[in-house]
């Protein structure tokens, strides 16, 4: 996924100059800079990049805090880095969204390797969110459509086919999906039935 859009996030100017050097020579696009956490967020939400490379410490607004904003609003990845190995932001790193924690400094190998790592499970994990909404809305259609047809069932003496398929020639006939026949069926026997 080289030539990413990135985003870097820290107060070290001459740190920020140099890793900026390596992504751009590595093939990745700079989205923008950041010296402190409100600018970081300006610039992220202003830019959208694929990745965020940030300081666990960031001045303004601290880091784990940006990346919890980025993390609530799905906007990238985020790749922390740290100056020491701390327990409580490993901890933290665990329990939320971020991709990895790298202390500093970084090689350039081990950041190319993460960035790749990173943006390749950032998409695997949108994919699996968007297939996990769409599975569930699924279900819920499904209860919809039940519900519907055991109404039909107690009101009509229908068979449980025999409803589907009374749901079924409803829906094609008025050309609406199953699951709104199923919401007006509820609908209607809720009002006139108290169900």
């Amino acid at each position: 996924m080289f030539g990413a859009r990135i985003v870097i996030a820290d107060a070290d100017v001459a740190f920020r100059k140099k890793l900026k050097g390596t992504l751009v020579q590595a093939g990745y696009f700079i989205a923008g800079e950041a010296e402190n956490g409100r600018g970081a967020l300006k610039v992220i939400f202003q830019t959208e990049p694929e990745l965020v490379i940030m300081d666990a410490k960031l001045p303004g607004a601290e880091g784990l805090e940006v990346a919890r904003i980025i993390e609530e609003h799905r906007v990238a990845p985020v790749i922390l880095l740290t100056t020491s190995y701390e327990l409580e932001l490993l901890e933290e790193v665990k329990a939320s969204w971020y991709f990895a924690c790298l202390i500093k400094p970084v090689s350039d190998i081990q950041l190319l390797l993460t960035i790749e790592i990173a943006l390749t499970n950032f998409k695997k994990l949108v994919k699996m969110e968007a297939e996990n909404k769409r599975l569930k809305q699924a279900l819920e259609e499904r209860k919809l459509v039940e519900r519907a047809k055991g109404l039909i069932m107690e009101a009509k003496g229908f068979s449980e086919k025999e409803a589907y398929k009374y749901l079924q020639r409803i829906s094609m006939d008025k050309c609406v999906p199953m699951v709104r026949v199923a919401q007006q069926v509820i609908s209607h026997f809720s009002k006139n039935y108290k169900v």
